[in-house]
């Protein structure tokens, strides 16, 4: 069904603060009723099924008529909770990207300090869309496939964009199979070794210069996992990187930190879990809880992700192997 509308009295503020920022408000609304939005001025039209298109409608001129001033995240979704459910049928499918989202020829575009940044496989095509389509997203495969770069890639674009306000980059603070003891310094010096692969990714797509500033602003926040509880994250992009170190109850206070207006972006390799043995690894368990959760995408990477150097990927394949070979041993005997 197709639904056109033209919002009259025509007013270009009221419009504006209906879109939002880059017509965040508008994808949004898709994403929520599974329909497609498009406007040229005050003229919209709307294409999806007949009843959720027609909850659009009433909800852009609800909306529209109260959009004398900036419309918060927190606003849009209670208006969005209130809206008619939309049908499974018509709720939009895990990684389908939002209109713009794309250029011409058909790559993902992020505004960053590297112009050639884009995805180099079809599934870090998949992970760039299901970011930018979805509130919380999974990347979960082996090293070298790019999953903590391009997430911080997307991070960096939104903040470019205005469509959060500030970056917050996590990871739980385990070592990788050793035990280093007591480690001098202050909280900040004793935590920055775990932390320096977000730091790397951030000064590869900023500068340093920019990072400096952007830590001085207050926009972007590099801390252990341990220091996000009891937090709400608002109008934030958050980052979790080797999540595959998170316990259970980690990862759930991670999830219910989000709050309005926020991305959640989760990496990790369930290959390279550093948890005391018998403890649950909190991003497995997290794929089968989530698995089915509107709102929630997962994307696998594998070994043909990888785009370090060739001799990585087959490392990774050669591991793999090995790993199934033990299974099998093990559920022969």
């Amino acid at each position: 069904m197709i639904l056109r509308h033209e919002f009259t009295p025509a007013d270009n503020l009221r419009l504006a603060h209906l879109c939002g920022p880059l017509d965040d408000h508008l994808r949004a609304i898709e994403r929520s009723l599974g329909v497609r939005i498009s406007h040229r001025q005050e003229r919209f039209r709307i294409d999806g099924e007949r009843a959720p298109a027609q909850a659009a409608l009433a909800l852009l001129q609800r909306l529209y008529d109260g959009a004398d001033r900036p419309i918060e995240a927190e606003a849009l979704q209670h208006a969005l909770r209130a809206a008619p459910p939309t049908p499974p049928e018509a709720q939009p499918r895990q990684g389908d990207a939002a209109p713009g989202a794309e250029d011409a020829a058909g790559r993902i575009v992020l505004h960053t300090r590297r112009a050639d940044l884009a995805a180099r496989t079809p599934n870090q095509l998949r992970y760039l869309r299901n970011m930018l389509t979805h509130d919380i997203s999974f990347g979960i495969g082996p090293a070298g496939t790019g999953k903590t770069f391009l997430a911080v890639a997307c991070a960096v674009d939104a903040l470019e964009r205005h469509t959060v306000q500030r970056i917050v980059l996590t990871r739980p603070a385990v070592e990788a199979g050793e035990r280093l003891g007591f480690l001098p310094g202050d909280m900040a010096q004793k935590v920055d070794p775990y932390l320096r692969p977000l730091y790397d990714a951030l000064y590869d797509l900023m500068g340093l210069e920019r990072v400096t500033r952007a830590f001085d602003k207050g926009l972007l926040e590099v801390a252990p996992l341990a220091f996000m509880r009891g937090r709400t994250l608002n109008h934030a992009f958050v980052i979790l990187d080797e999540a595959q170190n998170t316990t259970s109850e980690q990862m759930k206070m991670f999830l219910t930190r989000i709050g309005f207006g926020s991305r959640c972006v989760v990496t990790g390799d369930t290959s390279q879990i550093d948890l005391p043995k018998g403890r649950t690894s909190g991003l497995v368990e997290a794929q089968a809880v989530l698995a089915e959760v509107r709102g929630v995408a997962f994307t696998q990477f594998d070994a043909g992700d990888v785009v370090r150097h060739p001799l990585v990927a087959r490392i990774v394949e050669a591991y793999d192997a090995a790993r199934a070979r033990g299974e099998a041993a093990a559920a022969r005997g």
